[in-house]
């Protein structure tokens, strides 16, 4: 079964009345749970999209908190926190709420994660995430761009001063 073009499914929906458009909203949130947070993103926290980073910043900050020190549980749990703030931050469809989650992740990571040790995954979330902020900074304002870019040079340089396999040349 192939699924219709978008342009197909619009013209579908703009000729359905305001009910049925509810049913299959209902529908397709009972389905997957997914959609559910996205509508329940779309309805209640669209217009603050802030305000909404600050909800998921302090619902994922457990997850650093409980994370356990060994390298290899401390890396699923990094990936689990990355999969999350993806998640949440494509709700949004905003490059400043991702670019800010993202910062959120890298100041949380060289704080809960084991910086000592040499496991090359644990290593590799960081610098993913520096490339991912890299690449996001220039999508944004310029206003925006300038306030993001010195919060990310401190914690490159902050990451450097704690590590030792982190160059800020490289980033900088």
């Amino acid at each position: 079964m192939k699924p219709e073009k978008l342009s197909d499914l619009k013209k579908e929906l703009s000729g359905l009345s305001v009910h049925e458009l509810t049913d299959i909203c209902l529908r397709l949130a009972k389905y997957k749970k997914e959609n559910k947070e996205l509508l329940t993103y779309l309805l209640f926290d669209s217009d603050k999209p802030m305000k909404y980073t600050e909800e998921v910043k302090n619902f994922l900050i457990e997850d650093f908190k409980t994370m356990q020190k060994h390298y290899y549980y401390s890396t699923k749990s990094m990936r689990k926190i990355i999969r999350l703030i993806n998640r949440y931050a494509k709700y949004t469809g905003s490059k400043e709420v991702e670019t800010e989650l993202a910062l959120w992740f890298c100041i949380n990571f060289l704080k809960y994660a084991d910086l000592r040790t040499s496991h090359k995954p644990l290593q590799g979330l960081l610098t993913r995430q520096f490339e991912k902020i890299i690449k996001l900074l220039p999508k944004l304002h310029e206003d925006l761009q300038f306030d993001y870019q010195k919060e990310f040079e401190s914690v490159v340089i902050n990451a450097s001063e704690q590590t030792r396999w982190v160059n800020k040349s490289q980033y900088l």
